[in-house]
């Protein structure tokens, strides 16, 4: 009889002596890899399953560890499972669970699989869970802006370069901007999903399996397009991980923006919109107060979901093939992105539900900085046949009039503006206004309310498909 040594049990004969106490504790995952439960008795039901239908385990075997692993999800779901570091992962606690539940065919379930690809599998269902939530959940707030847009689609606001007012747009044509940006997030995470579709059970340690293994069935048995086809690359591959990450970045980027807007736009300074009570806090000295914190945060946790997206592409980027330990560090950074962009949509889909905007301090906005100039010089184009650059002159000149009178570009006389270029007659006030401006803009994708209305109905229809 080979005698075990103290400690974990599932490493067979090859220790005599039990992991110093640091050890233990840099080699342990149970902290944060409990999170997969569901997912590896998922994958472990499918696998008994599969050993079973190919003769390898005995049917009475595997009906006893579908029923032990039935008991231990119970008992996870409870909370009355005692996790133990010692054992490492939560492969290795379920499996130690198991062999206390039913004694010897526990020991049978590992047969043909490694812990290699057993946590590649797990942690590749919940990405794809993971992914597919996000898909859902910005399908809700893209709702919601599409809803702002079709109510706002006359209300003008300034547009903005280098925060400098511009051009007027309309308050519907911004958000319409926003339906875009979470659109194609949306898609990242289709394609992620599309991507990551691949079952790595059966890869084994890192060189496939001597038994004859049923691969395409357990792939279809936990929902997987196929199984991957190489199993160096099955146990080494982090990219779902990363294209999660990545995804999770980039969408993270575009709700900061907004954070950023919200920020700017809830200030007296432009009183464009007002946050409801329920996503706004006040201050602990100064009653007045009304503070953007769900704002700043979701600002404020892009820099996480950035730093975790870094820190696995720097974990990753020196391992040789196959396996490393040092893909055990891929999970926690997955886990806290999830968790905060999550999050950061919901409350950003809380937030713009319950948004209030001051058209009244937005077209008053709209009209400042002489954002109607390129219409003048538009103008000129079409009505004098003045080359751009020369028109383009000819205005500068004009702002700097009104500039020096302190007026805006439509408050100037036909005189002064003769004065500036003969050619130009009454008709040119005709265009000089923040509404005639934006009912102008009627080139595909323009801020004119009649393509805003057209876009709301292309997303409508859209969204509706995708329902």
């Amino acid at each position: 009889m080979v005698k075990k040594p103290a400690g974990n049990q599932m490493w067979g004969g090859r220790f005599s002596a039990r992991p110093d106490a640091i050890m233990e504790a840099i080699n342990a995952s149970i902290g944060y890899d409990k999170k997969l439960y569901a997912q590896d008795i998922e994958g472990s039901k499918a696998h008994a399953a599969m050993l079973a239908d190919q003769g390898i385990i005995t049917k009475s075997d595997a009906k006893k560890i579908m029923q032990g692993l039935d008991t231990i999800s119970s008992e996870i779901g409870e909370g009355t499972f005692e996790f133990s570091t010692a054992l490492e992962d939560i492969h290795m606690n379920v499996e130690a669970r198991l062999k206390d539940l039913i004694g010897e065919p526990a020991g049978r379930l590992h047969t043909a699989r490694s812990r290699n690809d057993q946590v590649a599998t797990d942690f590749r269902l919940w990405v794809k869970a993971q992914a597919l939530h996000v898909h859902a959940i910005l399908g809700e707030l893209i709702d919601v802006f599409v809803d702002l847009a079709e109510k706002h689609a006359d209300t003008v606001m300034p547009g903005f370069t280098h925060l400098q007012t511009a051009q007027p747009v309309t308050f519907g044509h911004h958000m319409m901007a926003y339906v875009e940006m979470f659109a194609r997030d949306r898609s990242r995470a289709a394609d992620a999903v599309e991507r990551m579709n691949e079952c790595p059970l059966g890869a084994a340690a890192l060189a496939g399996t001597g038994f004859a293994i049923d691969r395409k069935a357990t792939a279809k048995a936990l929902g997987f397009r196929e199984p991957t086809r190489n199993s160096l690359d099955s146990v080494s591959d982090r990219d779902f991980a990363l294209d999660y990450l990545s995804l999770a970045a980039i969408c993270a980027g575009h709700l900061s923006r907004l954070a950023e807007e919200l920020v700017i736009w809830s200030t007296p300074q432009f009183s464009f919109v007002r946050l409801t009570d329920q996503f706004s806090t006040g201050s602990s000295i100064m009653p007045q107060k009304r503070n953007p914190d769900a704002a700043e945060l979701i600002r404020a946790k892009t820099g996480r979901i950035n730093g975790d997206l870094i820190a696995l592409l720097t974990v990753m980027k020196g391992l040789p093939l196959a396996y490393s330990k040092d893909m055990q560090e891929d999970k926690e950074a997955v886990f806290d992105a999830a968790d905060n962009l999550e999050l950061a949509i919901l409350a950003m889909t809380g937030m713009m539900k319950g948004i209030t905007v001051n058209a009244a301090s937005m077209a008053k906005a709209a009209g400042s900085g002489f954002s109607i100039a390129t219409d003048l010089a538009d103008w000129l184009v079409r009505e004098t046949n003045l080359p751009f650059r020369e028109a383009h002159h000819v205005t500068g000149a004009a702002v700097a009039m009104a500039e020096k009178k302190g007026c805006g570009l439509e408050e100037l006389s036909l005189d002064d503006l003769q004065g500036l270029h003969p050619s130009i007659t009454k008709e040119v006030f005709s265009v000089l206004s923040v509404e005639k401006s934006v009912a102008s803009r009627k080139s595909f994708g323009g801020t004119a309310p009649a393509n805003v209305r057209r876009q709301v109905k292309y997303w409508r229809s859209r969204r509706a498909k995708e329902k």
